[in-house]
C-alpha cells in the first residue's frame, strides 16, 4: 500500500498523504454502523416472530379441518359421533403449541355447561366441539373469556374454523 501511495504522490500531487494513509474507521462510524445493524435486526426479528405465529395458527386451522373430516367420515360410517378422538385415531395429535386438541361430543350431555359459547352464551356448535387451546394452553367455555380469545375453534358446525376472537 505504501508503494502505491508513493507512486500516486509522484504523478498526482493533489492527493494528500493523510488521505492515502487513512485505513480504518473512526469509533463514531463504527458505532453508527452497529446502531443501524441493531435497528434492522430488531425489525427482522419482530417480523419473523409474527410470521411464525401466523403459521402456527394456520397449521392449527388445517389440523382441525383434517380432524373434522375424519370425524365426519366416522359419523357417516357408523351413524354416530365418536366418543373421543381416540376412536378416530387422532388422540395423539398435538397442536402447534404442544397441547392435545380438545373434542367434546354433545351426545348425552344435558344443558350447555361444558359446550363452547359465543358472546350471547349460545352454543357455537350443535353436534360437537373441536378446538385448540392456543398459545397460552388455557381455555374457558365462553369465547369471550380472556383465556379463550386465542383459541382456534370450530364453529357453526364446521362452517367456521379460526381464532375465537375472529368469530
Amino acid at each position: 500500500m505504501a508503494a502505491f501511495c508513493t507512486y500516486l504522490f509522484e504523478f498526482i500531487p493533489l492527493i494528500s498523504k493523510r488521505k492515502c494513509q487513512q485505513r480504518g474507521m473512526t469509533l463514531l462510524e463504527l458505532m453508527m454502523a452497529l446502531t443501524i445493524c441493531a435497528v434492522l435486526a430488531t425489525i427482522a426479528v419482530g417480523s419473523y416472530k409474527r410470521y411464525v405465529d401466523r403459521m402456527k395458527v394456520n397449521t392449527a386451522i388445517a389440523d382441525i379441518g383434517q380432524i373434522q373430516l375424519v370425524i365426519n367420515k366416522y359419523h357417516i360410517d357408523r351413524d354416530a359421533l365418536p366418543a373421543t378422538l381416540a376412536d378416530v385415531g387422532m388422540d395423539g395429535k398435538l397442536d402447534p403449541w404442544g397441547n392435545p386438541y380438545e373434542y367434546l361430543d354433545f351426545t348425552g350431555i344435558k344443558g350447555n355447561g361444558q359446550v363452547r359459547k359465543d358472546r350471547n352464551l349460545v352454543p357455537i356448535n350443535s353436534d360437537y366441539d373441536l378446538y385448540s387451546k392456543g398459545p397460552d394452553g388455557d381455555s374457558r367455555s365462553p369465547l369471550t373469556a380472556q383465556a379463550s380469545r386465542d383459541d382456534i375453534v370450530r364453529a357453526n358446525d364446521g362452517a367456521f374454523i379460526g381464532k375465537a376472537e375472529d368469530y
